[in-house]
């Protein structure tokens, strides 16, 4: 149990005033600083800190929602706790608050091995697995044959439907943000429509394939063949175990595996959309 103090600090939210005490905080607990990222999360969604009277945070999460209006979709990431406060329960009080806060809409989550036993206590069910790949990519084989090109400003309706479809909510505040956001956005075509598209970010060291969105396989593959021809840097992403076949060949190219996330669900019993389109996420932090 928090002490009395702690467990009398206030929840507040966060604003990108708090970018680099969240990085802090981030690097407090071993993980990348991840700036850019933090900056993009605590725009594009809603953050939720408790600060430390000493300075920095005690604890910080953000929530991103999906939908036009009522959100019909939220998801939870970058739930972290200092280390000085670890095993206080700060962890436990602040996603109280926010699966309070956020009332009767569904949430979302990526869990860690450590982290999943209180989301569970917490009423999140597993449903889905992700695999973290990370690695240089090597071109080998036939490549698919499918035409790929960087997107333009013209492109974007027909991006946002065809996310929309397949992510089953609309996230038009997140893919809007894409141009700037990430170095590489690019779309697949045939036909002269659009069958897929994807987004390569820097994060650190490496670029973040995600979103990744694709008719099929074949299109994810050259989707990602496309991102890696235009950097130098090594691509990390995260994809749902159910594709195999991707997995498998970006494995075949250079990229190994990192680690295992559950995915979780809290309020619903599936995630929305078409999962056989859907390959892997912006970041795991907003699903």
């Amino acid at each position: 149990m928090p002490t009395p103090s702690l467990a009398s600090w206030p929840i507040r939210r966060l604003t990108l005033h708090d970018q680099a005490a969240c990085a802090d905080l981030s690097e407090d607990r071993g993980w990348p600083r991840e700036e850019h990222k933090w900056g993009f999360l605590l725009t594009a969604g809603k953050g939720y800190g408790i600060d430390d009277p000493e300075g920095g945070l005690v604890s910080a999460c953000v929530v991103t929602e999906y939908g036009p209006q009522e959100p019909a979709l939220a998801a939870v990431g970058m739930v972290l706790v200092a280390g000085r406060h670890a095993r206080q329960g700060v962890g436990r009080r602040l996603m109280r608050h926010v699966v309070s806060a956020m009332g009767t809409t569904p949430l979302t989550l990526h869990a860690t091995p450590n982290g999943r036993p209180l989301y569970e206590e917490l009423g999140f069910k597993v449903t889905g697995r992700a695999e973290m790949v990370c690695g240089r990519f090597t071109p080998g084989g036939p490549e698919p044959e499918v035409t790929t090109r960087a997107a333009t400003a013209e492109d974007l309706t027909a991006i946002l439907s065809l996310d929309e479809q397949v992510f089953g909510s609309d996230r038009t505040h997140i893919v809007t943000r894409l141009p700037a956001f990430a170095d590489q956005l690019r779309v697949a075509e045939d036909g002269g429509r659009i069958i897929g598209y994807a987004a390569a970010w820097p994060n650190m060291d490496t670029h973040v394939v995600g979103p990744l969105i694709a008719r099929d396989t074949s299109v994810a593959k050259a989707l990602i063949a496309s991102l890696a021809a235009h950097t130098d840097r090594p691509l990390r992403t995260d994809i749902d175990v159910r594709h195999e076949d991707l997995l498998a060949w970006v494995k075949e190219r250079g990229l190994q595996s990192v680690a295992f996330n559950a995915v979780m669900t809290y309020g619903i019993a599936e995630l929305p959309g078409d999962w056989s389109r859907r390959f892997a996420p912006v970041t795991v932090a907003a699903g």
